[in-house]
């Protein structure tokens, strides 16, 4: 099993950020994580942890001892396994080298450093805290204390051009990372970018011009030895992101903390996403949590699929059946068919992935799996 922990505190809010996160004031975070490991206390599954993720927000911007009081009631509660992957997010401009060595120390053994960019002029208009330099010396620092790094990359941003894509990936070969997670801008309700495109003043690169960034990343990475195992995540070999992965997967996760989600392969639960209703329903006993979705069979089999594709590994015909009692084709099979026939979708063996094309346009072959 796999655990998620939103830490929802920022210092600020990203332009582009649609996840559910604050500026929270010292006293209200204290009462925050008191209400977390309350959350914790009260789980009924504890199968063994496989994978732990702090995310957020920001969970470089809580104390070490606040991190360790979070670790420790997992540890007191669940079983975590030997090899497990234990990930934080961190931001530049949020920790140095004695808060890296701590959290070391603590027991995570795997950085997600949030560097979007290494220009200062996207930074700023992306609403970072933090300054180009600042994001490099922090990897620089990280390298000597971990030895399984991510970073996330931004492509697609407003006035960007394919230079600029160019210059953050030659930063990247200056570093020594284990994996690249590159995301193409996408303008979402309730942001400030959506308030700005409403107001026809964000200057976002052209179709064309993305789709040249698309290419150039696709072929520059490998080149770089990252492999591609999802549309958007690029690992050295045996660096592929575990926890991610088991999303993709289908397999059952918990969610701890304002806005986390949870799901036992059946029910997908979502945490109220508001802090202090969160702490105050956790402190009453009151229900915290609403069902978002009981998984019917159909349901199931088109997560099953747009999924799993969104992997270099694909699907399984064999685990589909074994699954739904159904052949995949006799499901799916004029979807399957027309992607094959464009070359955007093939076979081997029972295994069924997209092709270079395909993953071009996953969102589109995606889509068709929705009946």
């Amino acid at each position: 099993m796999e655990i998620y922990v939103h830490i929802p505190f920022c210092r600020k809010k990203c332009n582009y950020c649609a996840f559910y996160s604050k500026v929270g004031g010292a006293a209200e975070i204290e009462n925050y994580i008191d209400a977390l490991t309350e959350e914790l206390s009260l789980k009924t599954d504890h199968s063994p942890l496989k994978t732990i993720y702090f995310g957020g927000g920001t969970p470089s911007i809580l104390e070490i001892s606040q991190l360790e009081k979070i670790f420790s009631a997992i540890e007191k509660i669940f079983r975590v396994e030997k090899n497990a992957e234990i990930t934080i997010e961190i931001n530049p401009g949020t920790v140095d080298k004695n808060f890296l060595r701590d959290l070391k120390k603590i027991g995570f053994n795997r950085l997600s450093i949030g560097v979007q960019s290494f220009n200062d002029k996207f930074l700023k208009i992306l609403g970072r805290i933090h300054d180009a330099e600042t994001a490099f010396e922090t990897v620089r620092t990280a390298e000597k204390i971990f030895d399984n790094i991510s970073v996330d990359l931004m492509y697609g941003l407003p006035e960007q051009t394919l230079e600029n894509l160019r210059e953050d990936l030659k930063k990247i070969s200056e570093l020594n990372l284990q994996h690249i997670s590159i995301y193409g801008l996408e303008v979402e309700r309730g942001t400030k970018f959506s308030e700005l495109a409403e107001k026809n003043i964000l200057k976002l690169p052209s179709e064309e011009i993305c789709a040249e960034m698309y290419d150039y990343i696709n072929y520059k990475l490998p080149a770089l030895g990252f492999e591609r195992y999802e549309i958007s995540n690029f690992a050295k070999k045996n660096f592929a992101g575990r926890h991610n992965s088991g999303y993709w997967r289908g397999e059952k996760y918990l969610g701890v903390g304002a806005g986390a989600h949870g799901f036992d392969k059946k029910i997908r639960v979502a945490n109220i996403a508001d802090v202090a209703t969160y702490i105050e329903k956790i402190r009453a006993g009151e229900k915290f949590f609403e069902v978002e979705e009981i998984l019917t069979e159909q349901a199931a089999m088109e997560e099953f699929c747009f999924l799993g594709l969104r992997m270099a590994e694909g699907i399984s015909a064999k685990t589909f059946e074994k699954n739904f009692g159904k052949n995949i084709f006799e499901v799916y099979g004029a979807v399957l068919e027309k992607y094959f026939k464009l070359g955007m979708m093939r076979m081997e063996g029972d295994r069924i992935f997209l092709t270079s094309a395909g993953f071009k346009v996953g969102n589109v072959i995606f889509a068709d799996f929705l009946q």
